[in-house]
């Protein structure tokens, strides 16, 4: 469900965020919504038990939403462990 969410910016750089939106064909709400959730996916990682070499690659794929990151990487490292 979206929710319409009110911020305060400089206005330099709502002026330099539209125009960069604008140029990559997206809207600024989408380009917004995009870096919090990789802000937050990037914080979850830090968070979570995960092998350094494995941290720098995140955010190189978009991966569908429904996908359970942490689950996948468990299988793979299960699977790769009990060979």
């Amino acid at each position: 469900m979206k929710t319409k969410l009110t911020l305060t910016i400089e206005k330099s750089v709502i002026e330099k965020a539209k125009e960069f939106a604008g140029n990559s064909g997206k809207s600024l709400s989408d380009l917004v919504e995009r870096y919090l959730e990789k802000e937050i996916a990037e914080a979850e990682l830090q968070q979570a038990n995960i092998p350094e070499e494995f941290k720098g690659l995140f955010g190189s794929v978009n991966l569908p939403a429904e996908l359970n990151e942490k689950e996948a990487i468990r299988e793979i490292l299960s699977q790769k462990h009990s060979r």
